[in-house]
């Protein structure tokens, strides 16, 4: 995996590698601290020196992976020009990237969410990052009447956000195959045209 920030010392990069290789087997809690170090090939103590804990470690990967989807999710919607458009680019992302990185979305959907820390962490920060972008759009679509004036812009997005993870947690945890296509479409099929006959 690719890491972001200011400094990346070779002993950071291979305790988040080793942490990560991990994750795809086994659940966060059962990971020891001795387990990484020995994996990645050094000391225990050098965790300590660049992550407070375990919860921060998973975090920071956490945090380095979120980065690059929000660059993703920012180049392709910039390119579309209305905002059905652009919501359809950011839910065919959203499943791209939980398809694509089980551990990330193993580590999102299912390991960091009971924990309060978690809300204060600058991972969190760019998941509401994320979600601004899709009220963004929601609330520029109203203003430009894209979509009905009567449209609760905070609803619209939870239905949005509701679907893709719902759509991705069975696959995740049974680890099957996701039609990113089929199931995209499918989810943007019945939020913008309804399933009235």
């Amino acid at each position: 995996m690719k890491h972001k920030g200011k400094t990346n010392p070779p002993g950071r990069i291979k305790i988040m590698n080793s942490f990560y290789s991990l994750m795809k087997e086994k659940d966060f809690h059962s990971i020891t601290t001795a387990e990484i170090a020995k994996n990645a090939q050094v000391t225990e103590g050098l965790i300590y020196k660049y992550f407070k804990d375990k919860k921060d470690l998973i975090y920071q990967v956490l945090n380095d992976h979120f980065f690059e989807f929000m660059a993703k999710i920012e180049s392709r919607v910039a390119h579309e020009k209305t905002c059905v458009k652009k919501l359809e680019v950011v839910i065919f992302a959203s499943l791209e990237s939980y398809a694509d990185n089980r551990v990330f979305s193993k580590i999102l959907l299912l390991e960091v969410r009971n924990s309060p820390e978690y809300f204060n962490s600058s991972a969190y920060g760019l998941v509401r990052q994320y979600a601004g972008i899709i009220l963004g759009i929601i609330e520029e679509g109203i203003k430009t009447k894209e979509f009905k004036p009567d449209t609760d812009p905070y609803l619209l997005r939870k239905v949005i956000l509701g679907a893709i993870e719902h759509a991705c947690i069975g696959e995740i945890i049974f680890a099957r195959e996701l039609d990113i296509d089929q199931v995209s479409k499918g989810i943007t099929n019945i939020v913008f045209n309804g399933v009235k006959a």
